[in-house]
């Protein structure tokens, strides 16, 4: 597992990959600087029979850096704050898949 902390490790300092973030738990708590890597995939979902594309936020997390995250803490990168929906560990817990929502 050491292995993988690792190779996240170098995955999140990489100046091309991960980028600064900000992680407050409740959205209130004390600001804790982490690296994350942000992907924004867009979701299709259908609504009235019609399909809607939504955009999304999905950050990369070593749970060494932040070791619980829930619903509702907040993540800024640069000038956008995203609320986090919910959380999934990997499968050998070294990182997290954090699923967030843009705050207005």
């Amino acid at each position: 597992m050491e292995l993988f902390a690792a190779a996240l490790a170098d995955i999140l300092a990489d100046p091309h990959v991960g980028v600064d973030a900000v992680w407050r738990a409740g959205g209130a708590g004390p600001a804790v600087a982490v690296r994350v890597v942000r992907s924004s995939p867009d979701r299709v979902a259908t609504a009235f029979d019609t399909a809607v594309i939504q955009a999304t936020d999905v950050l990369t997390v070593a749970v060494a850096d932040v070791p619980d995250v829930a619903s509702g803490d907040t993540f800024t990168v640069g000038a956008d704050t995203l609320v986090v929906t919910h959380a999934e560990r990997d499968a050998i817990g070294v990182a997290w898949r954090v699923f967030c929502r843009r705050e207005p």
